[in-house]
């Protein structure tokens, strides 16, 4: 089996799935705006029904990788994200609110399959190669930074009187190409080992401090992510005056933030150590909300947005990284299973919420209601610090 060719792949996927989301969170929350028949306050209600099929399709989707392989549960994703992405055509040609929101709702339940890619690639990789892999798989997510903003501008108006229609005849395509190269990929299925005195209950994996900080990183650098993102393109075009172009550059920039240091994250992390590059990451987030509560010209939106983008790679990176380190090979299913759960069902919250906050009281709000959330990841990382290595060793445990 050759690694980094299947590595490759995995992050060609990677920018398929990415390219996807890329494009549903330019326009789900303006289609939802449009659509929407009652308070517009819920306007993000179908990025908030992505990601609640994402977190409620990450159990089956772990017990399905542990049964029928990665592989063969990346295909069964491609279907239903094909099925949700027809729905959504015949929601916005009919201009349907809920059809529209169970389509998303069911690509959604593919990105609990595309979160794998990461896995996938850590479980064929040694460990000097594990955190480096990781990396270049998010980093296919760099090519989908300008593609997918750069469709949903370009053929939102292909259609006329059908807003966006030919952005999601796109999305199509690009599903069907993320179908073809699934098949290409070439993944062993993992055989679990049947001692039972080698595999531990889950919840003596979870009470590990290392897996709480690596659940807490990947958990609240996600949920502080969509909270902003979700409501940035409402808040430019629909509250600020902002043209889709505006928006578009800045979602654009916030992908490639998100995704581009993925080429040189897995490094860092080899020489710094993962701790550090989270604790980095959390700077970068709080820099993001400051920049956020400031203004609402074009240069707060773009500043804001780019550093949620590294804020969210070195969090993301890093508790993914940092979560490969706690369990054993048999418990993989329960231990990833565990952490995406916890991370999208948080997320969904935080996507309904973003609506919530940006109706009632505006841009600033949004960014206000972010900060409690990083006050409480400050808290994690260092309690679970002084609790795992003690203050005399604060120091020379950092590069865990």
């Amino acid at each position: 089996m050759n690694v980094k060719k299947n590595v490759f792949i995995l992050s060609l996927c990677q920018t398929f799935f990415t390219s996807t989301t890329s494009v549903l969170a330019l326009t789900a929350g303006l289609i939802g705006y449009q659509l929407i028949k009652f308070n517009q306050a819920y306007a993000t209600i179908p990025i908030s029904a992505m990601v609640i099929g994402t977190a409620i399709s990450t159990a089956p989707v772990a017990k399905i990788m542990n049964a029928k392989g990665k592989k063969t549960a990346f295909i069964v994703g491609n279907f239903i994200a094909i099925f949700g992405s027809l729905v959504c055509l015949y929601a916005i040609y009919f201009k349907l609110f809920w059809f529209f929101v169970f389509g998303v709702f069911l690509i959604g339940c593919f990105s609990a399959f595309a979160h794998q890619y990461r896995f996938a690639a850590a479980d064929i990789s040694d460990e000097k190669f594990k955190p480096k892999a990781i990396s270049l798989v998010l980093a296919g997510g760099v090519f989908a930074a300008y593609f997918g903003p750069e469709i949903a501008s370009r053929t939102s108006g292909f259609f006329d009187s059908y807003l966006y229609l030919g952005s999601y005849c796109v999305i199509l395509l690009i599903l069907l190409l993320s179908l073809i190269a699934t098949n290409l990929i070439n993944l062993p299925k993992v055989k679990n080992i049947k001692t039972q005195e080698e595999s531990r209950k889950l919840k003596i994996i979870i009470k590990q401090p290392l897996f709480i900080l690596s659940v807490a990183s990947s958990t609240i650098g996600f949920s502080v992510m969509i909270l902003i993102m979700t409501a940035t393109p409402i808040a430019m075009i629909e509250h600020c005056g902002h043209k889709l172009n505006d928006a578009k550059l800045v979602i654009q920039w916030h992908v490639i933030a998100m995704f581009a240091p993925s080429f040189f994250t897995g490094n860092l992390i080899n020489f710094f150590g993962t701790l550090k590059v989270i604790g980095v990451g959390v700077l970068l987030m709080f820099v993001a909300i400051s920049i956020a509560i400031l203004g609402t010209d074009l240069i707060h939106f773009w500043l804001s947005m780019f550093f949620l983008g590294l804020g969210w790679n070195f969090m993301f990176v890093g508790g993914s990284t940092l979560l490969t380190s706690t369990y054993l090979p048999n418990e993989t299913s329960k231990a990833q299973g565990f952490h995406d759960s916890i991370v999208f069902y948080s997320v969904a919250i935080s996507s309904i919420g973003s609506g919530v906050l940006l109706e009632f009281f505006g841009w600033s709000g949004i960014g206000f209601g972010a900060v409690p959330l990083m006050l409480l990841m400050v808290l994690i990382f260092f309690f679970v610090l002084l609790l795992k290595f003690g203050e005399g060793n604060f120091s020379n445990k950092m590069k865990t």
